[in-house]
């Protein structure tokens, strides 16, 4: 039986595939899977997973014909994935050695549906360590309780899918996979709808995992059109949560994030290409109209002067009907 499946979308990393690869032979075991996912590459990464396959023990390299982007080559390595427990890493991230075995060790010992792990950002040569934001470590509870409050970060903010390992009987429930086609935002409804509708969960204290920012081919260094997925990715969060039987507890918290996203992309709307910052501003006035409007307006009041008074400057502004769409 295969104990670990590990996902690994790749997508023109040749400059840092190596070093992921060398991370997860030190955590190979015999019952550990790693499928990598070449989504359509066009630089040397093909040449490098292939090789992989040959050296890595327990390596599957799946590829695709089209590029899919990050969501589509993580469901795609879910499909192939055979594990009884399943995790996720990006192809130019890396790990520290025997962070799986540990990890899966922890949560076999929880006996939860899934653990969220704490992590290290790597910016060039700068080091910082990012936790999970929920205070109590090592105790199993309710997903649907670490939500709240609203106006703190909690664990839906902290929405790395490879922070963390998760059972099985989540993916035969349908909630590990993503929604197909985002290419950025990917994990937030994701991380939503996991801790709606997972079981259990507990956060462990294990920093393993290094996740390399500023990489020149990240979208979040790209400002075209793909970064406004983020506004499908929180429509879908907001739809879904409005359906819940908690709606009226959860919304809040889910319309004040989706206004603090809008809020940070126009305080830097200056890396966008004109165009796409034209499209950014359209969007985003359209997205705040389809909102539930009282919940939008409490999460304005409680929202800092200078957020609050751009979102309602931007609230006023005219859509067209296919922004509004």
């Amino acid at each position: 039986m295969v104990k670990l499946s590990v996902i690994v979308p790749f997508y023109n990393v040749q400059q840092y595939a190596p070093d992921t690869l060398r991370s997860l032979r030190a955590n190979a075991r015999d019952d550990f899977e790693f499928i990598l996912v070449d989504d359509c590459s066009k630089d040397e990464t093909p040449d490098i997973l292939a090789r992989a396959e040959r050296e890595l023990p327990g390596a599957v390299v799946v590829r695709h014909e089209q590029n899919g982007g990050l969501a589509t080559a993580r469901n795609t390595g879910l499909d192939a994935a055979r594990g009884q427990y399943l995790t996720f890493l990006d192809g130019d991230d890396w790990l520290a050695p025997g962070h799986y075995p540990r990890l899966l060790s922890a949560i076999e010992a929880l006996g939860c549906d899934f653990v969220r792990t704490d992590h290290v950002q790597c910016t060039a040569r700068a080091r910082t360590v990012h936790r999970v934001p929920h205070g109590r470590r090592g105790v199993v509870l309710d997903p649907r309780e670490a939500i709240l409050p609203a106006d703190r970060s909690t664990s839906v903010d902290y929405a790395y899918a490879w922070a963390g390992m998760y059972h099985r009987r989540l993916a035969d429930a349908g909630l590990l996979h993503f929604t197909d086609g985002l290419r950025t935002a990917e994990d937030r409804p994701w991380i939503w709808r996991l801790h709606r509708e997972a079981k259990s969960f507990a956060v462990v204290s294990q920093l393993g995992i290094f996740y390399r920012r500023g990489v020149a081919s990240s979208l979040t260094q790209i400002g075209d059109v793909r970064q406004l997925d983020f506004i499908r990715a929180f429509d879908q969060v907001v739809r879904e949560t409005a359906a819940d039987k908690d709606a009226d507890r959860l919304l809040p918290k889910a319309v004040r994030t989706y206004c603090a996203i809008i809020s940070h992309h126009l305080g830097s709307i200056e890396r966008f290409e004109p165009q796409v910052a034209r499209t950014l501003k359209s969007l985003s006035a359209a997205a705040l109209k389809r909102m539930p409007q009282r919940v939008l307006d409490e999460a304005l009041d409680s929202m800092d002067v200078e957020r609050a008074t751009r979102l309602r400057r931007l609230r006023r502004r005219p859509v067209s009907a296919e922004a509004a769409a």
